[in-house]
């Protein structure tokens, strides 16, 4: 089936732009696929962007003992009193990067809760800390304007080991616990996705108590699913679609090459590009702190690739927070948050052109500020799906049209580069189609 995706050469201009009319016009064919919507929980984590994801674990006082193939090794509840932990302080953090939400491991590989769990005693309620760390950040959460998610790590726990009756029992209590006291969450994690039987007893409690919430690697008969995008680098494959025919079970320490989606895929299952604020080859791969590894800090530039490459490729960009043995984030690490919220902002705060609200297929805008452009963003209206299959930028280079850019998927955002462009005149055609176009923004920077 002819998927519209071949770019069109250009002749006399009057000749191109009736045939391009046509074009249009006649490349919409409503058998490509049957449509796929996303939910308005989904449309709103999009628009959300960018968000962090925090790791705590009572490991990280006890490095280099801890084992998790060995509960022998697991530190002893005494150990774990964070004397200075201040939630706001991480949400803070979170916010002046550029986060609109955040989600806490609450259980990560120990088996060590961040709640007082009734199920067992390996939890922040019988250390000498006690207080209630999940409480305390959906709080902080709403103090600073941040949506809250968690992270239950449901295929590997220390603390039980053995994936037997009584281990699904007490993850499927701990769930219960977690859904069900505090509040509605913006996004679940299922790190690995769902094994050991328990997908159709955690389906129906999604359903009963968490029907608003996005599930990565969730069941895809959950609805909200989102996906693993491959790699912990935060680089999204391109074209990167929202669409797909099956969600990822993966933990993240096999890189899995070709996660495009599929622009006829049968869901809606967008990205989502996680990674550590450190770098991989850290301790426990960059995502939990250990003393000395500062110099493991990706740097804002860093950042900056890896944020063209996930929100910039239709995708949602979730940061790995460390949190250290006082209870905060560290300073060195903060900087860097900080520094990263500034660049976002001096960069996308002023386009030299921006146009709103767009259903045609050619779209003319200028650029009177006399700067080069560098850049293109396009945002499609995901409330009519994802339509468009191919673009061309091009900018009037004395009396012709020149193209800089091209391009296939854009979904909810599509953020492109090119080499620097001084021209007045400016237009974005729509050279493949699934589907009515509904454009939301086309900003040049």
């Amino acid at each position: 089936m002819q998927n519209w995706v071949s770019l069109y050469k250009y002749g006399n201009v009057m000749v191109r732009l009736s045939l391009i009319s046509l074009f249009i016009t006649l490349a919409y064919i409503p058998s490509f696929s049957q449509q796929v919507l996303p939910s308005k929980d989904q449309i709103a984590w999009a628009d959300a962007e960018m968000g962090v994801i925090i790791h705590l674990d009572i490991n990280i006082f006890a490095p280099e003992t801890f084992d998790y193939k060995k509960k022998e090794t697991l530190p002893d509840l005494s150990i774990f009193h964070p004397s200075k932990l201040n939630t706001d302080q991480w949400v803070k953090t979170a916010k002046a990067a550029g986060a609109k939400y955040a989600v806490l491991t609450v259980k990560h590989g120990t088996g060590f809760c961040l709640w007082p769990s009734a199920v067992n005693d390996y939890n922040v309620g019988h250390t000498p800390y006690k207080k209630d760390i999940l409480q305390d950040f959906i709080a902080s959460c709403k103090k600073y304007g941040l949506r809250p998610g968690l992270y239950y790590n449901t295929n590997t726990n220390t603390y039980y080991g053995t994936h037997d009756e009584a281990y699904t029992k007490a993850v499927l209590a701990q769930l219960n616990e977690l859904w069900s006291n505090y509040g509605p969450m913006f996004e679940i994690w299922f790190d690995g996705g769902l094994q050991n039987g328990l997908e159709a007893d955690v389906l129906k409690m999604i359903h009963d108590k968490q029907p608003q919430a996005i599930l990565f690697q969730g069941p895809l008969k959950a609805g909200n699913t989102i996906r693993w995008i491959g790699n912990e680098d935060g680089f999204a494959a391109y074209p990167q679609w929202s669409r797909a025919n099956e969600t990822t079970a993966s933990d993240g320490t096999v890189k899995i090459d070709g996660l495009h989606g599929d622009p006829e895929g049968k869901y809606w299952c967008p990205g989502e590009s996680d990674f550590p604020i450190r770098r991989n080859y850290a301790w426990n791969g960059g995502w939990l702190w250990k003393a000395g590894e500062d110099k493991d800090l990706f740097s804002v530039k860093e950042l900056m690739e890896k944020y063209y490459k996930s929100v910039g490729r239709n995708t949602n960009m979730l940061v790995g927070m460390v949190v250290d043995t006082s209870g905060l984030i560290p300073k060195a690490d903060s900087l860097v948050f900080d520094s990263l919220g500034h660049r976002l902002k001096q960069v996308f705060s002023a386009p030299l052109a921006v146009r709103n609200n767009l259903t045609q297929s050619i779209i003319e805008f200028g650029n009177k500020t006399g700067k080069a452009a560098s850049q293109i963003m396009i945002m499609e209206d995901l409330e009519y799906g994802e339509n468009i299959l191919a673009y061309s930028l091009q900018a009037m280079i004395g009396d012709k049209w020149k193209e800089v850019a091209t391009g296939e998927s854009v979904g909810h955002k599509r953020i492109q580069t090119f080499s620097p462009v001084n021209a007045e005149q400016w237009r974005l055609m729509i050279t493949g189609n699934a589907g009515p176009l509904h454009i939301r923004k086309v900003a040049l920077y």
